[in-house]
């Protein structure tokens, strides 16, 4: 099989798609594939029928109290995952021993000599469990019976983007998305947004562990403790008992702290986190709440890297943003004060509400659907479930012209295609890498905008060539960190009942005309039964329809 020849014969069905939804109202079944589609991962074999018979409201509003759904498979799976048995401290001294051993490395390079340190077996480790976090969320969002949650782990996880191999971030991202954005997925926006204020991955991330009001200086660095020379007990010949000395080695701290403020978090939390690039700030807004947030910082990576407030690099001096006073003489609270203004901003319920419609409903979301998420938005103070009930209440979610609208993300792709044919993912990065490939390294985002959500970004003759591949490899047993077992979705068959039950049990009964034109030529001269079906479903994948969601 020619891989690029099938691909542009299947591309041609590209835009029919998407014409074609817009042309019959939806049955039960178009429902519930649709919500399986949106609010979830995709529907495994058997979701949709069984709920268009239970009803896809009552499943809606299940989904949407995550809490009471049992989850055991998957808790059961978690444990395979070591990198949840550390806490951030245990990871920090990973990250540290492992910062250590370069350090040694680059000495004995720039001594030009053999020696080359070996991976301490506690440096082996943290590297081994990096790889495994991101393969993590490839597991739990396709075992998981809570999916609107994992889509929306996922949601805040890209709007409170975190650049996952900037320093010291490596160990702090872990303990980012498990203890701050994962306990709040489904909360206040409030509490949220405060959590990743607070959070050391945060602060790194986006520089304000190191942002100081513009003078200070730290206590400890203004002292010089004498210590022990060579082994010896300090004395006249002791470099540190030389005030000259003193003087030279307090000198260079100085020049290393900080010097002022940065305004990256600042500039961030207004443009991205809360009111939007259109929000109304100005500059001087951006300056001020950087002000604000002087002393809002970390600790070294030796000792956890937890979140500090540094009373003697904050700005006590008065501040104005949005046109609100925050008068001199306050410390963190003034910080917590800000937080809270900016989630309840009308330019926050706007910009975040029409985010999630952006998610859910369509690339340019109807005005209609922002107007309902902003209202509940209101009436709730942020309460993130009821911004969603709203949203999939509401009619532009059922709208059939949004109906197979939006392209699928990598993530979303891959997943989406591991549960369509009951795969199981292994505790191995491999499947994430396979992702990566797709253009979505989990984590690996460089910009604090996160990765985006419209078609334009994902669709291209290459990027569905590679998707194409994946596909093929995937129904053929062939694709890396992952099980698959054909005989439990798609018995063998001629070409006709092969193409019927794929396409009904994997597109939803939306395989056009050209696709199956496609697939039947492909299957023409294929004796083998097993390669056949292996094919179908290959193809079935890969090809358009199954991009959509």
């Amino acid at each position: 099989m020619k891989t690029a020849i099938v691909l542009s014969l299947l591309t041609l069905a590209w835009m029919p798609v998407r014409v074609a939804a817009q042309h019959a109202a939806l049955t039960p079944q178009d429902s519930a594939f649709h919500a399986l589609n949106r609010l979830a991962y995709g529907p495994r074999p058997g979701d949709v029928p069984r709920v268009a018979a239970d009803g896809v409201m009552p499943w809606i509003d299940r989904q949407l109290a995550p809490e009471r759904i049992d989850d055991d498979r998957l808790a059961e799976r978690e444990r395979q995952f070591q990198i949840l048995a550390y806490g951030r401290a245990d990871l920090a001294a990973m990250y540290t021993e492992e910062q250590r051993e370069r350090r040694e490395r680059k000495l004995a390079a720039a001594a030009d000599t053999m020696a080359d340190p070996a991976a301490s077996p506690i440096a082996q480790r943290g590297r081994r469990l990096a790889g495994e976090f991101a393969d993590l969320a490839i597991v739990r969002a396709a075992l998981s019976e809570r999916q609107l949650y994992e889509v929306m782990v996922d949601f805040w996880t890209n709007h409170f983007n975190v650049y996952v191999a900037k320093g010291a971030d490596r160990f702090l991202t872990p303990d980012y998305i498990e203890h701050t954005i994962r306990p709040r997925a489904m909360g206040k926006f409030e509490d949220l947004l405060i959590a990743t204020a607070r959070s050391p991955a945060m602060l790194f991330y986006l520089d304000n562990w190191e942002s100081v009001a513009p003078g200070s200086v730290p206590p400890a660095a203004l002292r010089v403790r004498a210590r022990p020379f060579f082994g010896r007990r300090p004395g006249l010949f002791d470099p540190m008992h030389d005030p000259a000395r003193q003087d030279s080695v307090r000198r260079r701290a100085l020049e290393r702290m900080p010097k002022g403020i940065n305004e990256n978090y600042a500039r961030e939390l207004l443009e991205l986190h809360t009111l939007g690039v259109d929000g109304g700030y100005t500059q001087q807004d951006v300056i001020d709440v950087a002000r604000i947030f002087t002393g809002w910082s970390i600790e070294r990576p030796q000792q956890a890297g937890d979140f500090q407030f540094h009373d003697w690099a904050h700005d006590r001096s008065e501040k104005h943003v949005l046109g609100v006073r925050f008068e001199g003489g306050h410390d963190m609270d003034e910080g917590i004060r800000l937080l809270k203004l900016l989630a309840n901003h009308p330019a926050t319920m706007h910009h975040v509400s029409r985010k999630l419609c952006e998610r859910f409903v369509n690339d340019d979301p109807p005005d209609g659907c922002v107007d309902d998420a902003v209202a509940a938005w209101r009436r709730s103070n942020g309460d993130i479930r009821e911004v969603l009930r709203a949203i999939f209440h509401g009619p532009d979610f059922w709208a059939v012209e949004n109906v197979r609208a939006k392209v699928k993300t990598p993530l979303e792709f891959v997943v989406s295609a591991a549960r369509a044919v009951l795969a199981q993912p292994d505790t191995s990065p491999r499947l994430a890498q396979v992702v990566a490939r797709l253009g979505e390294p989990l984590y690996l985002h460089v910009a604090p905008d996160g990765y985006p959500e419209r078609e334009a970004a994902w669709v291209n003759s290459g990027a569905l060539l590679d998707r194409m591949n994946a596909a093929v490899a995937l129904a053929a047993g062939k694709l890396q960190g992952i099980t698959v077992a054909l005989d439990s979705i798609v018995s063998v068959g001629d070409a006709e009942q092969l193409i019927g039950v794929v396409n009904e049990k994997i597109l939803g009964g939306a395989m056009s005309e050209n696709t199956k034109q496609v697939l039947r030529r492909q299957l023409a001269g294929i004796n083998d039964p097993t390669q056949a079906r292996a094919l179908v479903v290959g193809l079935a994948i890969g090809g358009p329809e199954f991009q959509r969601q």
